[in-house]
């Protein structure tokens, strides 16, 4: 048994113990995967970009019809409370990584039958980003080896990727072929079902041709917030051309450099694609540059503080990014 961790979850207006924060065996989440959520992190103790986050939270549940009846202001205010409640709880060198679910809530065939308020459910927890981060360190370096499974994207007409949900059994399945591939540091990267690439498992994907910065349109794919942070504000600020295109394989293994965003690493070098060397082979110059001025706008080394935390959080078991099989 664990030590308890201190830990609590908001939950509807309340702040519960985290092992206590269940959602019901009859909760539309679990039935159909119906929930919404958002996954941010903070920079020296300040969340980053938490207003974007919820904002791309709300689209979605407007889109899914979920009725949860509060605003950017009153969400961000209960994380924010979140946050304050469980620092005691966090180490001086934590970063605080907040998981936002919003699920439907009880199915209307059980409303009355259990003893379960009725309505979707608002559940924030806030713990540590080292948990995230703590293998991913040594990829500054080494670089991932982008490999292509014959799981494809789910394209927009079937279900929209750009709603942050939970039914995201193709993902893992990707990460499960990824992971039969021999060799290290080894990330699934997605086709849509016209072959052009899309992105990853939990991050969107980038290229760097003759100077400038190119990633796939935002059709089928999660427009994530850091994407959006590396186009409209870092490639601007270094004043590095950036646009959106249909990519293919061959695109790719042509590419000078090549890079993954995500907001718990922010950006990491993808420095193979199925074991052929992207450029050089080597983490690129615009990819060490994005990195560096992120680092700089938010007055983290974020590189330095991930390899920090590296060999803290030792697992065999699956993460957003990785499959790891039973042995």
């Amino acid at each position: 048994m664990t030590q308890a961790s201190g830990r609590k979850v908001f939950w509807n207006g309340e702040f519960i113990p985290e092992s206590e924060a269940r959602v019901s065996i009859y909760d539309s989440a679990l039935m159909f995967g119906d929930m919404v959520f958002e996954m941010t992190r903070s920079f020296a103790g300040e969340q980053f970009k938490l207003r974007e986050h919820i904002k791309r939270l709300l689209a979605g549940l407007k889109i899914l019809q979920i009725p949860l009846g509060m605003n950017v202001d009153e969400i961000e205010k209960a994380c924010l409370e979140t946050i304050e409640v469980n620092k005691p709880c966090f180490r001086k060198d934590d970063e605080h990584r907040l998981m936002i679910d919003v699920s439907r809530g009880v199915l209307g065939l059980y409303e009355g039958v259990i003893d379960l308020d009725p309505g979707p459910n608002l559940i924030i927890a806030d713990f540590p980003l080292r948990w995230t981060v703590a293998a991913m360190g040594p990829l500054f370096d080494t670089g991932i080896n982008a490999v292509v499974p014959s799981q494809r994207a789910i394209p927009a007409s079937l279900l929209d990727p750009k709603i942050k949900n939970r039914s995201r059994i193709h993902y893992l399945m990707a990460n499960m072929q990824a992971a039969q591939i021999p060799g290290n540091n080894n990330w699934a990267l997605l086709l849509d079902t016209d072959g052009f690439v899309a992105e990853g498992t939990g991050d969107n994907f980038f290229i760097v041709k003759e100077g400038e910065i190119i990633t796939p349109e935002g059709r089928n794919v999660l427009r994530g917030i850091s994407r959006e942070y590396v186009m409209e504000t870092l490639a601007p600020q270094l004043n590095i051309p950036v646009r959106e295109a249909n990519l293919d394989l061959y695109d790719v293994y042509l590419a000078d450099e090549a890079f993954m965003t995500g907001t718990p690493f922010c950006v990491l070098p993808v420095t193979s694609l199925n074991g052929n060397p992207i450029g050089s082979g080597a983490s690129g110059e615009i990819t060490r540059k994005l990195i560096e001025a992120w680092s700089g706008n938010v007055g983290v080394d974020i590189e330095m503080q991930i390899k920090s935390w590296h060999g803290e959080i030792q697992s065999g078991a699956p993460t957003p990014y990785n499959f790891k099989p039973s042995k």
